[in-house]
C-alpha cells in the first residue's frame, strides 16, 4: 500500500501557538511585578513599626533615667501630641527629642505622626500613631484605617 505525501513536511510552531505563548508569558510577568509592588509596600510598613518600636523604648529609657518624675506623670501629654513640645526644661527636651526623631524616622508628614504618653502608678502607656496608607493595597482588602496605632505599656 503507497502513501500520498504532500509536497511539504509539516514543521516547527504556528503562529497562534507563539502568540499564544506570548500572552501566557506576559500575563505571568505582570503577575511577578504585582507581588513585587506589593512586597515593596509591606516592607515599607514593617520597616516604619520597627522604628516605631525603638522610637518607643528610646522614650522609655529616658523615662527611666527621671524615673521619679515620670512616677509623678511629669511625661504624661495632654491626648496624642505632634508638635514637640517647646521649652528648657529636661522633659520637655526628652518629649521634643522623641516627637523628632519619631516624625524624622518615619517621614511622611509631621501632623499625622503623633505620640502620647500616660503615667498612673509606676504603669506607663506610651501610643504611636501613624499614616500607613502606603501598606494599603490599591484593592483596599485590608481592613481599617490607615492611621494605625502602637501601644506599649509598661512598668517603670
Amino acid at each position: 500500500m503507497k502513501r500520498f505525501h504532500s509536497g511539504r513536511n509539516i514543521a516547527g510552531v504556528t503562529l497562534i501557538e507563539v502568540m499564544i505563548s506570548v500572552l501566557i508569558l506576559g500575563i505571568g510577568m505582570l503577575g511577578v511585578a504585582a507581588m513585587q509592588t506589593t512586597a515593596l509596600r509591606n516592607n515599607q510598613s514593617a520597616m516604619q513599626r520597627s522604628q516605631i518600636v525603638m522610637q518607643t523604648y528610646t522614650i522609655l529609657d529616658a523615662m527611666r533615667a527621671n524615673r521619679d518624675a515620670a512616677l509623678i506623670g511629669k511625661y504624661n501629654t495632654a491626648g496624642m501630641v505632634c508638635k514637640p513640645p517647646t521649652g528648657g526644661s529636661l522633659i520637655q527636651n526628652d518629649q521634643a527629642a522623641w516627637l523628632g526623631a519619631l516624625q524624622n524616622t518615619i517621614g511622611g508628614d509631621p501632623t499625622t505622626t503623633c505620640g502620647s504618653i500616660a503615667c498612673l502608678d509606676g504603669n506607663c502607656k506610651v501610643s504611636i500613631q501613624w499614616d500607613d496608607s502606603r501598606a494599603a493595597d490599591a484593592s483596599q482588602s485590608r481592613t481599617g484605617s490607615a492611621t494605625q496605632t502602637l501601644d506599649t505599656v509598661t512598668q517603670l
